[in-house]
């Protein structure tokens, strides 16, 4: 039986990278291993699209249904980010950057976490440790994957050993404009003009339990916060739709990529305990937090804590 190689739900282009070249990587080592992602390529960020078309790759294949199949999970490993009926698969791997989800086995699996700023990162140091040699075009979507998720080095989720990596996979990647690479993907992943309310909070977008509470959070990352401007108001009541459908809290990062900071907007059961986890108070239906850039370091673990996780 193939092993899918499958990243979250609502794929980013670290989870989509990460499920190519962990899948080439498994190949390399004699197992049928095929990439998968919980989308189809229609609705796939256009960023991960633009990052794709660049690099010459198709997108992985849709896979929404894990009953009986092999898999590993790449850039994830909490069951709600998971494709349905993930307790009737075998997982046999995890290779990750996130903190130790709620996913059990019953046997010992590979699984490698490590605290950097990409799981692509992580790949890469397994590739080198393996002796197995990265193609050129894999190495490409790697090196895009990580200056995504670092947001250029901004994010304080950046490490030495992410840049380090860059620098690797750039050579291969026969890339010599590393900020050139970034800016096309902030283009590609900031434009919101023409795109369905849904669509943009779901972009990047993932739910969480805390403490038996459905919280969830999206993030968007542009280059100035005029982008939306004029959509605010739908965005909020969108959030709140969201929001009715079973979650206790709702948030929305419009991170501002040149000002490092984010205008957090959100809907909550409980607005007081959203405010004072992050020492704000909402100005109108949303408040700014300086110096907020990563989802996974700087709003999640504050919810947790905030929650009694």
């Amino acid at each position: 039986m193939s092993i899918c190689v499958v990243g979250h739900s609502n794929p980013d282009t670290d989870s989509v990278a990460a499920a190519i070249s962990f899948a080439n990587f498994l190949k390399a080592q004699g197992k049928d291993a095929k990439a998968c992602m919980q989308s189809d390529a229609a609705s796939l960020n256009p960023e991960s699209k633009t990052v794709l078309a660049r690099f010459g790759l198709a997108a992985p294949e849709q896979i929404s249904d894990a009953a009986g199949k092999d898999l590993a999970l790449v850039d994830f490993s909490d069951l709600g980010q998971a494709p349905a009926n993930i307790k009737e698969a075998n997982v046999v791997a995890v290779v990750d950057h996130h903190k130790i989800g709620d996913l059990t086995t019953n046997e010992p699996i590979y699984f490698n976490a490590q605290p950097v700023g990409c799981t692509c990162t992580v790949l890469n140091e397994m590739y080198k440790n393996s002796g197995i040699a990265i193609p050129k075009d894999i190495a490409g979507i790697m090196l895009a994957a990580i200056l995504s998720d670092t947001v250029n080095y901004k994010s304080p989720t950046c490490t030495d050993a992410d840049k380090a990596a860059c620098d690797d996979l750039a050579a291969i990647a026969g890339v010599t404009d590393k900020d050139e690479l970034f800016m096309e993907m902030l283009k590609a992943k900031s434009a919101v003009a023409g795109v369905p309310i849904k669509d943009l909070i779901f972009r990047d977008y993932k739910d969480f339990d805390m403490n038996g509470n459905k919280v969830g959070c999206g993030q968007l990352e542009l280059a100035a916060l005029d982008q939306v401007a004029d959509m605010r108001d739908d965005l909020y009541k969108g959030l709140q739709e969201v929001k009715a459908d079973g979650r206790h809290t709702v948030l929305l990062m419009l991170t501002d990529v040149v000002k490092e900071g984010t205008d957090l907007m959100f809907v909550s059961d409980d607005p007081g305990l959203v405010e004072g986890a992050f020492g704000s108070k909402l100005d109108g239906n949303s408040m700014w937090i300086d110096g907020m850039m990563s989802r996974k370091k700087q709003t999640v673990p504050v919810l947790q804590k905030a929650f009694g996780c």
